[in-house]
């Protein structure tokens, strides 16, 4: 049996444009609405066919375990080979809907657990489409002094310039840790910081239904009124936003 590559797949609508610049609305809405802080029209971008592959590239390599629906990461490219068109046009309207996450919990070095909210393998898919849209947004912004899940980075970075300073002749060292703090972020708060650069407004409603999609664990399900899920591609940029780290917002 032939299997599809990937390069195959049918991420594009089948020859037609985005239906906001099919009925004329994506001309319209371009002239003059880039307003300062403010990004318009990014369900397109998310929607392309090259940050579509790229998605898919990247979650077949980082692999993971199901979500809720069992799904593999396996089976996610005959799934979009099937379903690709509708969850496209869901996107770009802005009706998309997320499902809960899994509920697991993994022990820390210290002691304790963390716990992990792991989506469904297509809603991993859809976060790493926004994420690939977001990140050059948001990561200019951060503080130069943040190494934490950003690309080009890493924890060795932290090390390094942590042994200029002590060149430098710096001796204190000062750990701050705020107990549980991504698990109690303000939703509103979070949001409202979001839509201060994002204008897109089917982008912002379907943030929110991944921060509000809940979890599932033993067949029963919890609501989530705050804090954000961490398992999934958006947990960390939506963590670094809110992060008193973080200088997107000063």
């Amino acid at each position: 049996m032939h299997q599809m590559s990937l390069w195959e797949l049918p991420l594009e609508g089948r020859g037609e444009a985005p239906r906001a610049e099919r009925s004329g609305e994506a001309g319209r809405a371009a002239q003059g609405k880039e307003r300062s802080g403010s990004h318009d029209l990014l369900m397109e971008r998310v929607v392309a066919r090259e940050n579509a592959l790229e998605a898919l590239k990247r979650v077949r390599r980082n692999k993971g375990s199901p979500g809720i629906d069992g799904m593999t990461v396996e089976e996610l490219e005959p799934y979009l080979r099937e379903h690709w068109q509708t969850i496209r046009e869901q996107l770009l309207a802005g009706s998309y809907r997320p499902s809960a996450v899994r509920r697991k919990q993994i022990p820390k070095s210290g002691g304790g657990v963390r716990e992990l909210g792991i989506p469904t393998v297509l809603d991993r898919f859809i976060q790493q489409l926004f994420l690939q849209v977001l990140t050059p947004i948001f990561d200019p912004t951060f503080s130069e002094h943040s190494h934490g899940f950003r690309p080009g980075r890493r924890a060795h970075d932290a090390v390094r310039k942590a042994q200029r300073y002590i060149q430098e002749g710096r001796r204190w060292v000062v750990d701050v840790d705020l107990e549980k703090f991504f698990d109690r972020v303000n939703h509103d708060v979070l949001m409202g910081k979001l839509e201060n650069r994002i204008g897109d407004r089917r982008m912002i409603r379907i943030i929110r239904r991944f921060l509000e999609a809940g979890s599932m664990a033993d067949g029963v399900a919890v609501e989530r009124h705050e804090g954000t899920p961490q398992g999934g591609p958006l947990g960390p940029p939506t963590q670094s936003i809110t992060s008193p780290s973080s200088e997107a917002f000063t």
